[in-house]
């Protein structure tokens, strides 16, 4: 506990972070200060273990005393919020932020599978024998439940925790879209009465092209559906109504699907409601049919209006295991999950052409053909008459060995911590992330001449 005297004069108590201990069999133990836990490390009867959070584990033995710790659970799409009191205080607090990209991942891997596996004079058929067991989910998905079970078994392995509760919903689609919508209207839906998606489309825009600045003189132009998702990181290639538009085949080209293109940019007219089916899908799976406790939403919700608290994860996960009026960590943790490794061996890099119109260096891609189909002729100006020499020529990387660091890594080089962005030349350089005043995309440096400072991967605390 520390005192903190603001500027109009009140004094503020403020406790920081508490040490997390384990005995000498694995076992949680309560957390101690971080005085006492320096005092444990120097005299040597205790060893870090772990570091998000800071945990240690004594070698000697001990009482084994504890008291019942409750757990909150706010679960989420994207950012998890998790707090742990006992009766007088808090004792860990904080958000997590999950891994985006798990299904561009499976995407790309899709790719590169197919394109090796084309490489086969002869390959026997496999295509009758893929089975999904019961109860399977979409890869992304099972990646999201996964991460608040191991975000759970995290923290019981270094508090004696006895209770945990989750915070589930199931939310109707349809009601957020019409408050209004009742009995019979839910078998109405907009899409009622035509025979696909791409019909509705094309009728709800009036058999035109959205682009307000075409220039498709054509008296029946060919009309094709877009995403308007598709520049987002993580992409949102959502069939939804409202992240689809009709275009012409002059206006829906890869040219105007690049930076300067008027495609890149443009927001859907509703919200994705990623989030909100997430959790109708997996509420009962996140409590391990029954094995946790569940609440509500709207429970929390009354609760921390009478705590007079603001809307965060970390404060909701707070109501949620009980907490009222318990002495509150100030500094909340907050930990993202990073990739823990890269899996593709394989990479492949574009060639790069110098552009005989502005004398820019371009990919390969960029200055294509324009050819878009074999069957039907649909085809865009032939960029490959402005491909002047070429730079560098396409080529496939493929990992051979393990390097040493891998992204997000922190090391020391010229006496400061940068944070590892990749590895060049056959692992015998990296790439750093520069400074924000430089000017420069990336910092080199030798293999040699950086030391280690962390190794980050999978749940790790937020670097500022």
């Amino acid at each position: 506990m520390a005192k903190e005297t603001t500027p109009q004069g009140e004094t503020l108590f403020i406790r920081f972070m508490k040490v997390h201990v384990i005995n000498k069999h694995g076992c949680p133990l309560m957390p101690t200060t971080p005085r006492k836990a320096r005092l444990l490390l120097k005299s040597g009867k205790a060893k870090i273990v772990g570091r998000d959070p800071f945990t240690i584990q004594l070698v000697y033995g001990s009482s084994g005393y504890t008291q019942p710790v409750d757990l909150g659970i706010d679960a989420g799409y994207e950012n998890i919020g998790f707090s742990a009191v006992n009766e007088k205080e808090e004792l860990i607090g904080g958000e997590l932020k999950m891994l985006k990209g798990v299904s561009e991942r499976v995407t790309e891997k899709r790719k590169y599978r197919r394109t090796r596996r084309n490489r086969l004079r002869y390959r026997k058929p496999r295509f009758s024998n893929r089975k999904r067991k019961e109860g399977w989910l979409a890869p992304s998905i099972q990646h999201k439940l996964d991460t608040h079970h191991h975000l759970i078994d995290k923290i019981c392995r270094i508090l004696p925790v006895k209770n945990v509760t989750i915070e589930v919903a199931a939310f109707d689609i349809q009601k957020i879209k019409n408050p209004k919508i009742e009995g019979e209207q839910y078998q109405y839906g907009e899409q009622y009465g035509f025979d696909n998606l791409r019909e509705y489309i094309l009728h709800r825009d009036g058999h035109k092209c959205q682009n307000p600045n075409c220039k498709n003189k054509a008296d029946h132009p060919i009309l094709q559906v877009h995403h308007l998702g598709f520049w987002k990181n993580p992409p949102d290639r959502t069939d939804r109504p409202a992240n689809l538009i009709t275009l012409c085949t002059k206006c829906h080209t890869a040219k105007n699907h690049q930076k300067k293109g008027f495609l890149l940019g443009w927001e859907p007219k509703l919200k994705s409601f990623k989030g909100e089916t997430f959790m109708t899908m997996v509420r009962w799976r996140l409590t391990e049919e029954g094995r946790y406790e569940s609440t509500f939403g709207y429970i929390t919700k009354g609760k921390r209006r009478e705590l007079e608290m603001e809307k965060s994860h970390y404060n909701d996960a707070f109501i949620i295991a009980g907490g009222t009026t318990q002495t509150r960590v100030v500094k909340p943790l907050m930990l993202e999950q990073i990739r823990c490794n890269k899996r593709s061996l394989e990479q492949f890099y574009d060639a790069k052409y110098r552009d005989s119109r502005d004398g820019e260096i371009r990919s390969g891609s960029e200055l294509s053909s324009g050819r878009r189909t074999r069957s039907i002729k649909l085809n865009s100006e032939n960029l490959r008459q402005y491909r002047a020499h070429k730079v560098s020529p396409g080529r496939r990387a493929i990992k051979k060995k393990r390097y040493p660091y891998k992204q997000r890594d922190l090391v020391l080089f010229e006496g400061k911590a940068y944070e590892v962005v990749g590895m060049q030349n056959l692992g015998t350089r990296l790439s750093l992330k520069p400074d924000a005043n430089s000017k420069t995309k990336y910092k080199t440096a030798a293999l040699s001449k950086v030391k280690p400072l962390k190794r980050r991967g999978g749940i790790c605390e937020q670097q500022a």
